[in-house]
């Protein structure tokens, strides 16, 4: 499985690299413990893990393949992303006050659209048709597919945590209302400027 032991080694790297540098799943990760705290944000986290894993599987069996074959509908889902990556930008600038954990407090994204989220993620496709082409082996391809998605998810559900984690300990420098305003609507540019690569760069299914 995955060949030699600088081969998983440099994979492992990789996924822990590309899962805890900054991008629009860790950037609402961080808005939501600012917001949520560490508790209420885990299912968003675990949603992140899943959906990841899920991507990789299906770009290992062949979904990459489909997108070549049909690239309209790749096009089709990187301009739905844009929209539903706007409207998460603007639930973020829009957040009110910091309200503790009461159930009538507004809610952080879920672990199933958490799980959706994945796949209108410009920087998701990116990392997970990176660990197929770059470090899955031919030998024991359908093995290796699921080693991978696998790896990835243990190594990306506490990278994600970080900023999480980060986001609950800045939550009582953020008490101000005026700060967290700031705050959300910093974090409410981030993503909208993360939406660069999914609208300007040129596919790799193209």
């Amino acid at each position: 499985m995955l060949g030699s032991q600088e081969l998983l080694t440099a994979f492992i790297l990789f996924a822990f690299v590309s899962s805890i540098t900054p991008g629009p799943n860790n950037m609402m990760l961080l808005a939501s413990g600012v917001n949520f705290g560490i508790r209420r944000s885990i299912p968003h986290a675990l949603g992140i893990s899943l959906g990841f894993m899920l991507m990789v599987l299906g770009v290992g069996f062949g979904l990459g393949e489909l997108f070549k074959v049909w690239p309209g509908l790749y096009a089709l889902l990187r301009y739905a992303g844009a929209a539903y990556l706007l409207y998460l930008a603007w639930k973020i600038a829009t957040s009110g006050p910091l309200r503790g954990d009461s159930p009538a407090a507004a809610s952080p994204l879920g672990f199933w659209g958490a799980v959706a989220f994945q796949w209108v993620n410009p920087k998701a496709w990116v990392m997970a048709v990176g660990a197929i082409t770059t470090y899955t082996p031919a030998q024991g391809y359908v093995l290796n597919v699921i080693v991978i998605a696998a790896l990835f998810a243990l190594v990306n559900l506490p990278s994600v945590g970080i900023w999480v984690m980060f986001g609950s300990a800045l939550r009582n420098l953020l008490r101000n209302p005026r700060w967290l305003v700031l705050f959300n609507v910093l974090m409410a540019l981030l993503l909208v400027i993360s939406l660069y690569p999914l609208l300007f760069v040129e596919s790799s299914f193209s």
